[in-house]
């Protein structure tokens, strides 16, 4: 579990091919590494990764395919910067929102507005996701907690101060840049608390008969 507080910036310094897996080698002067042991998490631009090996300076994990398929792993060089944040301990405080580091999507900036004290990110959500965005809730972008400012559809305003902007790396956004997204779990429970008894029910895959009888399609 973590809270979307990011604390330090650390630089991946190696991508080793493991058959369908990656072997990723990330570099952090910053990040506490004292308290680290083979197994724990690191949130690792968002996305929940075990150490399977560190040093003073650094650790490694790997990356599955299936992390890769559905983050902004895919497009990760060595060289990339990434947000880091350790997994929370029962007397640390709470400074953001429950984030479990399950990576829901890839989203990509659309459009950055500068201001005086602030700069406004419009962040592209995937269509499926924009249910669970909403004003003034949480949603963690790259494993930082934000605030939504505003909504649009799938597309939501972010506004970031300087301090984010320097230990992050939403300061090197640019329009187009692809950022992984986790939307708040809260949302999530609430959703499949109100499907009530129809939750023990298997999905169903495309227009149903039942789809369309719920809808009116049909008459009864």
């Amino acid at each position: 579990m973590f809270t979307g507080i990011i604390q330090a910036l650390g630089t991946i310094s190696a991508l080793e091919n493991k058959g369908s897996d990656i072997r990723l080698t990330v570099k952090s002067a910053g990040l506490q590494m004292t308290d680290v042991k083979l197994g724990d998490s690191i949130a690792t631009n968002g996305v929940c990764l075990t150490v399977v090996n560190f040093d003073d300076i650094s650790y490694q994990a790997d990356v599955s395919a299936e992390t890769i398929k559905h983050t902004g792993f895919a497009e990760y060089k060595a060289g990339s910067r990434v947000n880091l944040e350790l997994a929370m301990r029962p007397m640390d405080r709470f400074g953001g929102h429950i984030v479990s580091g399950h990576v829901d999507g890839v989203g990509h900036v659309s459009k950055i507005n500068e201001h005086k004290d602030y700069i406004e990110i419009w962040v592209k959500a995937p269509d499926e996701l924009a249910k669970y965005i909403a004003h003034k809730g949480s949603i963690t972008v790259d494993g930082v907690s934000l605030t939504v400012n505003e909504v649009n559809g799938a597309e939501f305003m972010l506004w970031i101060i300087p301090h984010t902007l320097k230990e992050t790396v939403i300061g090197e956004y640019r329009v187009g840049s692809k950022v992984n997204l986790e939307v708040d779990l809260v949302a999530r429970y609430l959703e499949r608390l109100l499907l009530g008894e129809k939750a023990a029910q298997p999905k169903e895959e495309g227009i149903s008969m039942t789809f369309l009888a719920e809808h009116g399609f049909l008459k009864k």
